[in-house]
C-alpha cells in the first residue's frame, strides 16, 4: 500500500479541509513491537515535539505471544515518557485473533483498558470493528487493513483526535 493511501496521510489531508494547522508526523515501523518504540520514542520526541502522538502500538507483540506484563511495562514507559515531554497522548488499543487462545486474548486487550486508566488518557479499544472486521476490508494476511479500510480507520480515530487538538487551541 503506498502511503499516500494511509490513514496518516489522510489525516492530513482532513487537518488542511478542517484548517487545523498542524504537521503530521508518520514515526511508525512496519513490524515495530513495543520493544522497538521503547528505543526510537525519546528521539522521536526530541526530534518533532508533537502536540499529540497517536500510539498504536502492540500487536506485534500480541501476535508474537510475548508476555503481557512485557507489554504493559513498555507502553506504560512510553506514555510517561510522551506526557513527560509534554505531548497529549492517545492510546489505540489493539485485538488479536481468537485462535491466541481466550485467556491471553482477554488479557491482552484489557492491558490496554488498564494503561489507559493509570495515565488517565483518551482511548480508543480498537480500529474498525475489531476481529470482527470483514474480509473485504483485510488484506491476504487477514491483519492488516486494506488501502479501501484506511478512510474507515480514520473515521474511528478522527472524533477523538478533533477533540484533543481543538480542546488544546482553546487552553
Amino acid at each position: 500500500m503506498d502511503q499516500e493511501q494511509g490513514w496518516v496521510h489522510l489525516l492530513t489531508e482532513r487537518l488542511a479541509t478542517q484548517e487545523l494547522d498542524y504537521q503530521v508526523i508518520n514515526a511508525s515501523v512496519s513490524g515495530e513491537t513495543t520493544g522497538g518504540g521503547v528505543v526510537r520514542l525519546p528521539k522521536t520526541l526530541q526530534i518533532h515535539q508533537p502536540d499529540l502522538v497517536v500510539l498504536e502500538l502492540g500487536g506485534n507483540d500480541g501476535l508474537r505471544g510475548y508476555p503481557i506484563d512485557k507489554i504493559r511495562k513498555n507502553l506504560s514507559g512510553m506514555i510517561n515518557a510522551i506526557l513527560l515531554s509534554g505531548s497529549n497522548v492517545l492510546l489505540v488499543g489493539m485485538v488479536l485473533p481468537p485462535n491466541y487462545g481466550r485467556r491471553y486474548t482477554r488479557a491482552f486487550e484489557q492491558l490496554f483498558v488498564q494503561v489507559a486508566a493509570k495515565f488517565n488518557v483518551p482511548f480508543l479499544p480498537f480500529l474498525l470493528q475489531g476481529v470482527t472486521t470483514g474480509d473485504a476490508l483485510l488484506q491476504r494476511d487477514g491483519i492488516h487493513p486494506t488501502p479501501e479500510a484506511q478512510r474507515l480507520l480514520l473515521n474511528d480515530l478522527w472524533p477523538q483526535i478533533e477533540e484533543m487538538l481543538t480542546s488544546d487551541d482553546s487552553s
